[in-house]
């Protein structure tokens, strides 16, 4: 299962996160997870929100440039090792990561780990087969 994932392309200068926030706090968008990836000139945040195309669309009206795309929200235990093994079934099934991020569910003792691979549908299939629990964009918004 693919969720939905908005990038932002940003300028590395003071206040332009701030504004991104307050566009997605004025209009009723929670942000459920974030990254943020740098250079010295521009910066690229990612983020799995409560609703993706209604913050596509703000950012967009707000001069924003933004990008929707795929990834893969695996919920896992929040264990020791596991991450090595996720890796290790990645690197046996011929899967490029190309990011990921995680955070960890209050009180459930679990984690979800976010992934984008060059072939989100090849890596959903690989995982489900081994029996992982993939999230869909409804199930992230209820978190």
């Amino acid at each position: 299962m693919i969720i939905k994932q908005i990038s932002v392309f940003l300028e590395n200068r003071a206040g332009r996160l701030a504004k991104v926030a307050e566009e997605l706090a004025n209009n009723g968008i929670d942000i459920r997870a974030l990254t943020i990836a740098d250079t010295s000139d521009f910066g690229i945040l990612r983020m799995i929100v409560s609703n993706p195309d209604l913050a596509y669309q703000i950012l967009k009206k707000a001069g924003f440039t933004v990008r929707e795309s795929g990834i893969l929200a695996i919920e896992i235990a929040d264990r020791r090792g596991l991450f090595l093994e996720l890796m290790q079934l990645c690197d046996a099934n011929g899967l490029n990561v190309e990011y990921t991020y995680s955070f960890v569910e209050q009180g459930s003792k679990k984690a979800i780990l976010f992934l984008r691979f060059e072939d989100n549908d090849k890596a959903s299939s690989i995982f489900r087969s081994k029996g992982y629990t993939l999230l869909s964009d409804e199930e992230m918004q209820r978190i």
